[in-house]
């Protein structure tokens, strides 16, 4: 059983800095893509940031130069680097992967979801 487990939210002022976890745990052969994506009140859910397994990544437009992806793939995890932080940006972060597990079928990708950790950005 895949599960992703978020940490590293909370509350901070307009113009600090966070960086969120996302610790993968389970059987998995591979990791296709991994990324992060947020959903504000009221709002549909939107990519934040997304890495491949070739390291290429892409941003949202509202947070190209303020956040970073990265991964530690002895560590099974991976951050947002979250800097100059806006109001705007107060919202539920979700870890998202792609990932293919170890018993699976041959190609076989499957979704995987965390539960969220809130990021809150005051003014």
């Amino acid at each position: 059983q895949v599960q992703l487990v978020e940490s590293g939210g909370g509350l901070v002022q307009a113009g600090g800095s966070l960086r969120l976890s996302c610790a993968v745990s389970g059987s998995i052969f591979r990791f296709n893509v991994m990324g992060w994506y947020r959903q504000a009140p009221g709002k549909q859910r939107e990519l934040v940031a997304e890495m491949t397994s070739a390291f290429n990544t892409n941003y949202a437009d509202s947070v190209k130069g303020r956040f970073t992806i990265s991964g530690d793939n002895a560590k099974n995890t991976v951050y947002l680097q979250m800097d100059n932080l806006k109001p705007e940006d107060t919202a539920v972060y979700y870890c998202h992967a792609v990932i293919s597990p170890l018993k699976a079928p041959s190609g076989s990708k499957y979704d995987y979801w965390g539960r969220g950790t809130q990021v809150t950005v005051s003014s």
